[in-house]
């Protein structure tokens, strides 16, 4: 998910969202966020709740990157990537970001980085 702050500065979200139970299990707000910060909050998770049989997610360069692939094979998670312009198949996850962006992001201004996260 994308969205501005007030100065016109863009912010992006990683939401991580447990398939299953549905529970949203982190919301990520950087100015980018990069393979590094997927891998950090990935291991946060997996210590808290144990890793998962797989991950689904989109091809974005910081899920798609050679070292965040190679990490989630070392411990035996396997991936799902979506196919490009096949939302319905992370429906989960893009049914959330659309309840995050009409429910939140359309009714707020943020002014600073911070405030949005």
């Amino acid at each position: 998910v994308t969205d501005r702050t007030h100065d016109g500065r863009s912010f992006r979200m990683l939401t991580i969202i447990d398939e299953f139970t549905r529970e949203c299990l982190a919301i990520d707000v950087a100015r980018r966020l990069t393979s590094d910060d997927v891998l950090h909050r990935l291991a946060e998770l997996f210590v808290e709740r144990g890793p998962p049989d797989f991950i689904r997610s989109d091809n974005g360069p910081e899920f798609a990157a050679t070292a965040v692939r190679e990490w989630l094979a070392q411990v035996g998670v396997k991936t799902l990537f979506i196919e490009p312009g096949s939302p319905w198949e992370n429906g989960y996850n893009e049914s959330f970001n659309g309840k995050l962006r009409d429910e939140l992001l359309a009714r707020e201004i943020f002014y600073t980085l911070p405030e949005a996260q």
